[in-house]
C-alpha cells in the first residue's frame, strides 16, 4: 500500500464528523441497502440532529461528507462503500463537481480544503488528469506557504511523485513536463530539469510560446550547473580523473562557492592520492556548508592517517554537536 504522506496534516478535519449507521428502513427506501448496509457514515452536527429525530438524513449531504472523509483519508475503513454511494448520488458529474469545487477553493486560497477535494477525486479515479494536475498545483501552493520542514518535505515528496506519475500516464501533457523541470531544478537535479524542459518544448503547442521562451532562458542559465553535475556523477561512478577534469575548471568560476563542487573534488582527489588537495577541498566544502558531516568524516580519515589526533577529535566533536542538535530539534 502506498505511503500517505499527507493524511496526518488533514486528520484535524475529521473532527467535524461523528459516525453512525442509517436505519435499514431508510436505506431500503433510498435504494442504498446494497451500498451502505452496516456502514458508518459521517455526520455533521445538523445531520446528527435530523438523524436522532427520525433515523434519516439527507443522503446528498451525507455523500458530501463522505467526499471530505475520502479526501482526508483515502484508505478509510469504509472508503469503497463511500465511493459507491458518491457515484450513485452524483453519477457521471462526480469528478467534474469535485475538481471544479477544488479549483474554486484554491482560487480563494483555501489550499488545504482544495487538497481534500482533489484527493477525493483521485480516490475515485486515481489517474484522472484534472485531479492529478490540480493536486500537484495545490501541493505546491501548500509547501510554498509553509516554513515547517517536515510539512514542506512531505508535500514536496508527494508533489514530485505525482509529477512523475502524470507524465508517465500522460506523456504528451506539456504542463506536466514544465512543472517537473522546475521541481528538478529546485532539487538541484539540473540534468533531469534539462531533459524535462526539452520534452516540454516538444510537447507544448503554439499557445505556450511565452513559456517556451522562458524555458529557453532557464536552460541557458543551468548550462554550467549541468556540467558540474556531470562531474559529480563521474565521481559517484568512480571515474575519478573524469570528475576532476569536469570539476576543476569551475574552481575559480561563477559557482566556486558551491560546497558540493568542492566535496566531490575532495573525494576524487583522495582516490587519486592527492591528499593535500583533498584536505583543502573538504575545508572549502565546509566553508560553504559548515554542517556537512560527510566532509568532516573525510577530513577525519585524512587526519587519522596522518596521526593528527587533535584534529580528529576536533571534527568528531563537531559531528557530535550536529547530531545532538538534530536529535533534540523541536
Amino acid at each position: 500500500m502506498k505511503q500517505d504522506r499527507i493524511k496526518k496534516y488533514l486528520l484535524k478535519y475529521m473532527e467535524e464528523f461523528v459516525f453512525d449507521e442509517l436505519s435499514s428502513a431508510y436505506l431500503e427506501k433510498a435504494g442504498l441497502s446494497d451500498t451502505l448496509a452496516g456502514v458508518s457514515i459521517p455526520l455533521k452536527e445538523d445531520d446528527l440532529r435530523a438523524f436522532l429525530a427520525d433515523g434519516n438524513v439527507d443522503i446528498s449531504l451525507a455523500s458530501g461528507n463522505m467526499v471530505r472523509v475520502l479526501g482526508i483519508d483515502p484508505q478509510f475503513a469504509y472508503a469503497n462503500s463511500y465511493v459507491k454511494c458518491i457515484l450513485k448520488v452524483f453519477g457521471d458529474k462526480t469528478l467534474g463537481i469535485l475538481n471544479q469545487g477544488a479549483v474554486s477553493l484554491a482560487n480563494r486560497k483555501e489550499f488545504e480544503e482544495a487538497c481534500i477535494y482533489f484527493r477525493a477525486a483521485l480516490a475515485i479515479e486515481k489517474e484522472n488528469l484534472d485531479a492529478m494536475y490540480g493536486y500537484i498545483r495545490v501541493l505546491g501552493d501548500l509547501y510554498n506557504n509553509s516554513t515547517d520542514e517536515d510539512y514542506v518535505g512531505n508535500f514536496k515528496a508527494e508533489c514530485l511523485e505525482y509529477l512523475e506519475r502524470i507524465i508517465d500516464v500522460y506523456p504528451h501533457f506539456s504542463q506536466g513536463w514544465y512543472l517537473l523541470g522546475y521541481m528538478y531544478l529546485n532539487l538541484g537535479l539540473y540534468i533531469k530539469a534539462q531533459l524535462a524542459w526539452e520534452r516540454f518544448v516538444i510537447e507544448a503547442d503554439d499557445g505556450f510560446d511565452e513559456d517556451k521562451r522562458e524555458i529557453a532562458k532557464r536552460m541557458k542559465q543551468i548550462a554550467v550547473p549541468i556540467e558540474i553535475e556531470k562531474g559529480y556523477n563521474a565521481v559517484l561512478s568512480g571515474k575519478w580523473d573524469d570528475g576532476i577534469l569536469l570539476l576543476e575548471k569551475h574552481r575559480n568560476g561563477e559557482y566556486d562557492d558551491w560546497w558540493p563542487l568542492w566535496y566531490y573534488l575532495g573525494v576524487a582527489y583522495v582516490n587519486t592520492d592527492r591528499v593535500a588537495e583533498a584536505e583543502e577541498a573538504f575545508k572549502e566544502a565546509l566553508r560553504g556548508n559548515p554542517r556537512h558531516t560527510q566532509s568532516m568524516l573525510a577530513l577525519i580519515d585524512i587526519y587519522d592517517e596522518a596521526g593528527e589526533e587533535e584534529l580528529v577529535q576536533k571534527y568528531l566533536s563537531k559531528i557530535d554537536l550536529i547530531r545532538y542538535d538534530l536529535e533534540n530539534k523541536n
